[in-house]
């Protein structure tokens, strides 16, 4: 499955964090507590969510452990960070180059997919992981534990001849 490559222009998001590993998973949490204030939120540009991921350092997926923390959060994309609700940040996520696959099935069937991408996908791609937030975009098709529920994964990349 070859993604398509987009150039995504800076985001303003609201939402909620939480610190976590993949061993100890807060994901649920963090949706439990978002949703029921996601209403609050008054400058929505869409209807979408975003489930984003912040690696503190470049060499996170270099170094792969899966009990090394990150940031993750919750949130929706704003026309700007002038109302902010109570309990909840901004964001700003930079613009850049990212692969987007398509993503259709369970959370738990996910595993799989971002195997391929970073086990087949990316080394024989042109682009190289580049250190910027990785996301999901969740939208009207989104139904979480839904087999036919679909979503967009995004990755942060650069092409391979930047290195030189």
């Amino acid at each position: 499955m070859e993604p398509r490559i987009e150039i995504l222009e800076e985001k303003k998001l609201v939402g909620t964090h939480v610190r976590m590993s993949l061993v100890e998973n807060k994901t649920l949490q963090l949706w439990q507590g978002f949703m029921p204030h996601r209403q609050e939120i008054t400058n929505n540009v869409n209807n979408d969510l975003i489930s984003m991921q912040v690696y503190d350092h470049e060499l996170y997926f270099a170094d792969f452990n899966p009990e090394s923390d990150f940031t993750k959060w919750a949130a929706a994309e704003v026309s700007d960070h002038n109302a902010i609700p109570g309990g909840m940040e901004a964001f700003t996520l930079p613009g850049g180059l990212y692969a987007v696959f398509p993503y259709k099935g369970t959370p738990a069937d996910g595993a799989r997919m971002f195997r391929y991408i970073f086990a087949e996908w990316l080394p024989d791609a042109d682009y190289v992981l580049d250190h910027r937030p990785h996301f999901e975009i969740l939208s009207e098709k989104y139904r979480n534990e839904d087999p036919d529920s679909e979503e967009e994964i995004w990755i942060p990349v650069k092409p391979k001849s930047e290195l030189s």
